[in-house]
């Protein structure tokens, strides 16, 4: 999943971009009101995190309203360090869709980002299923046919993208923007050995026992199946 960090204190910023990716994240980040609006309207994005307080001509209350204005309706988790009542209601009145208040741990942040991703989705809880494939998206597990299978954080973040795209076809474009950050150099030969890779670890090792799950579909990408 692709993740959007709004955040002027540059600190606090690098801090939450690296702690999201080591759990598998692709991560962009911005700091000022009027960048963080402009970077929001992308449609890659399938989270924001967003500071209230920002410097420029909208603050993180403007950049919500605007953007549910506009139709867009990304996952919004405010941070701020203002923790009244008050407060908190502005911002979720706004369009926010949860509310942090700084200090605060990352594990908490990082469960309510994951949280908010799975809104969405017709999955329900922390585990992805797709026949006897599943992915735990809490504790970085994946298993098949009760047995289980170790991936590296991209291969984790190339499966649980598809797992929350079933049966769609997914476009090489598609994986890029959304497994990687704007700043990977990434080609499209790059999707072709991560699908190789992950079809040599979820596919080929139970082949005869279960169905091939990751389907090619040529001249349009890829597709989690069992069709």
């Amino acid at each position: 999943m692709r993740i959007l960090v709004i955040e002027d204190e540059v600190k606090i910023a690098n801090a939450v971009k690296k702690g999201l990716e080591l759990k598998g994240f692709a991560v962009d980040m911005t700091h000022d009101g009027d960048s963080g609006l402009s970077y929001a309207r992308d449609p890659d994005y399938d989270a924001i995190v967003l500071d209230r307080m920002l410097p420029g001509s909208v603050d993180g209350v403007e950049i919500c309203k605007t953007l549910r204005s506009e139709g867009i309706n990304t996952p919004i988790l405010m941070l701020t360090a203002r923790g009244t009542i008050g407060d908190k209601v502005e911002g979720l009145n706004s369009g926010a869709d949860d509310y942090l208040v700084k200090p605060f741990s990352f594990d908490e942040l990082t469960a309510r980002v994951r949280a908010l991703l799975r809104r969405p989705s017709v999955q329900v809880g922390t585990e992805l299923k797709l026949a006897d494939l599943s992915l735990d998206t809490n504790n970085y597990e994946v298993t098949r046919a009760g047995k289980p299978i170790k991936l590296s954080h991209k291969e984790f973040a190339l499966l649980e993208y598809f797992m929350h795209h079933p049966n769609q076809v997914i476009t090489k474009d598609m994986i890029i923007n959304h497994v990687w950050d704007q700043d990977a150099d990434v080609l499209p030969n790059t999707i072709e050995v991560y699908i190789g890779y992950l079809r040599n670890k979820i596919d080929r090792p139970f082949a005869g026992k279960s169905k091939p799950l990751i389907q090619t579909q040529r001249g349009f990408g890829y597709k989690l199946s069992l069709d």
